[in-house]
């Protein structure tokens, strides 16, 4: 068994379900690798992620640990299945590791849900908007670090433009979309970018007025990323270090609950594309 060069984040919630399905079972690493008739050092390097594991042995954890879900060990198989060359790898060297995390889970995702109160999402965001954005960082980026983002940025955005496209829901606050990022040229063209996705089959897109006051979530950034079941979503946060990945039980069930409150409050689509279109007119 050898161990795996690059540990991404889809491997280690891999190695974070089967601990969570050995400690619900009350087996001890010790009493599981028993029964699977591996050393405990193995077990213990599969649930760190450090080493990988086959659809066999992957199966017969399961039956050890008593999971009866076949969706969800399927689930699991799935984050087991090496799979190399990536379109994120190219930018292994020159990002951030949770850069290409999210860029991984987004393209795994069967489904999105975003809600962005400060930032246009960064799916539907222009070249000059992302760029500028980038150009904000402090302390500042390169002119190459910028690039590389701003590339990064667009290559998530394939992910719309497939032949089969993942379902994209976008939640935006009027006070992302009253900030005149690069100036009102590039604002106007990035409101008209989000008008022209909104009317795509696959992507929703909801605008919070200012009129509604206070609401739920107020002021987070919530990438929600839908896995083949439920108990396999990730809520990626936003914070000024880098992005936050969560993924326990109570916590994706509160973030389910607070983007379904956001989504009562805002307006429908058709009038959120009326929205955009009058504030694109006051630029």
């Amino acid at each position: 068994m050898a161990p795996r060069t690059a540990t991404t984040a889809r491997r280690l919630r891999l190695g974070t379900e089967l601990r969570r399905l050995r400690e619900r079972a009350g087996l001890t690493v010790t009493e599981g690798a028993r029964q699977l008739g591996v050393s405990q050092a193995q077990l213990s390097n599969i649930e760190a992620s450090r080493f990988g594991v086959s659809p066999d042995r992957l199966r017969a954890l399961a039956r050890i640990y008593r999971c009866s879900d076949s969706a969800y060990v399927d689930g699991l198989i799935e984050l087991a299945t090496e799979r190399k060359g990536g379109w994120w790898e190219t930018f292994r060297e020159v990002l951030p590791t949770t850069l290409l995390d999210i860029g991984e889970l987004e393209h795994h995702a069967t489904r999105l849900w975003s809600a962005n109160t400060a930032h246009v999402p960064g799916l539907l965001q222009t070249t000059d908007h992302a760029r500028e954005i980038f150009r904000q960082v402090v302390p500042e980026f390169s002119r190459t670090d910028i690039e590389h983002r701003v590339n990064h940025r667009l290559q998530r955005q394939a992910l719309l433009d497939r032949a089969e496209p993942i379902p994209f829901h976008a939640i935006v606050h009027e006070a992302a979309l009253r900030v005149p990022v690069g100036g009102p040229s590039v604002a106007r063209r990035q409101l008209e970018h989000l008008v022209e996705q909104s009317e795509r089959e696959h992507i929703t897109l909801q605008v919070i007025p200012f009129s509604i006051g206070a609401y739920p979530g107020s002021g987070q950034t919530i990438l929600y990323v839908y896995g083949p079941v439920s108990q396999l979503d990730t809520v990626s946060l936003d914070q000024s270090h880098g992005p936050a990945l969560v993924d326990a039980e109570a916590q994706l069930q509160m973030y389910r609950v607070l983007l379904d409150r956001m989504e009562s409050v805002a307006l429908p689509p058709e009038k959120s594309r009326d929205f955009i279109h009058t504030i694109t007119q006051d630029l």
